[in-house]
């Protein structure tokens, strides 16, 4: 299977780090993974922000871009959820039906729905307490919501079991926003704030020294606070643990 690696824009303009673990980790389970080099933006921001008309352009070209390949990866559940759930729509009118729209994957759900790998040759000997996303939880189903009755996973917890020396938990209230949310942060700021300082102190509650997580922006946000604050705690985006020694 030919894999295309999306590396969302604020990954790769912020955290370009995740962008080469993401790719490191694909080559190291054996996967035949390609970056393309011209991709740009998926369109999330645009159509957040109701400007649809410039998030189809995007999407029309994000889709050509990738539509050759078996299946596209990407270390973002809000963006991969956004090609996944509205590419359809945007391009609707086109004279072909989306082609990514099936095929794309959270980096983490590819490996452990699609690879499946019995070991990792990771290690991180560290404590770190898992950020549950919105989009991971709800859209993705990365884990199990806990407003629904239904038995407990974690599709990240299950693959930080395979990194030697590591301790994973999870702080109350697990699947609560960090108050991110794109638009919302800078539009509801105060309120965005205070849900993500709470959420940082539920981390810190745990004892962990890192939040880790599938999301950058959720990350990021946090990280925000942490840095403002001095806070005793750091962020790691999850495959920068899974890609550990590589």
């Amino acid at each position: 299977m030919k894999v295309g690696l999306f590396v969302p824009c604020y990954i790769n303009a912020v955290y370009p780090q995740v962008g080469v673990a993401s790719f490191k980790l694909l080559k190291s389970l054996g996967v035949d993974v390609d970056y393309p080099i011209d991709q740009t933006c998926c369109g999330q921001p645009m159509a957040n922000a109701g400007f649809e008309n410039e998030a189809h352009d995007l999407a029309k070209r994000f889709d050509r871009l990738f539509e050759n390949y078996d299946y596209v990866v990407g270390p973002s559940a809000s963006c991969v959820v956004f090609v996944r759930d509205h590419y359809g729509n945007l391009l609707a009118k086109e004279s072909h039906r989306c082609a990514t729209e099936e095929k794309i994957y959270d980096i983490c759900e590819f490996i452990h729905d699609v690879v499946k790998p019995a070991s990792l040759q990771a290690s991180f000997p560290h404590k770190v307490s898992i950020q549950n996303s919105c989009h991971g939880v709800r859209l993705m189903h990365l884990s199990s919501p806990s407003e629904l009755n239904v038995p407990y996973y974690n599709k990240l917890r299950d693959l930080l079991s395979l990194v030697k020396g590591i301790e994973v938990v999870e702080p109350e209230r697990p699947d609560e926003c960090c108050g991110f949310g794109g638009m919302f942060a800078v539009e509801e700021y105060a309120v965005s704030g205070q849900m993500g300082r709470d959420k940082v102190q539920r981390h810190m509650d745990t004892g962990a020294e890192y939040i880790v997580g599938a999301d950058s922006s959720c990350l990021m946000h946090q990280n925000g606070i942490i840095s403002r604050n001095n806070l005793p705690i750091k962020t790691i985006h999850i495959v920068e643990i899974l890609a550990s020694g590589l």
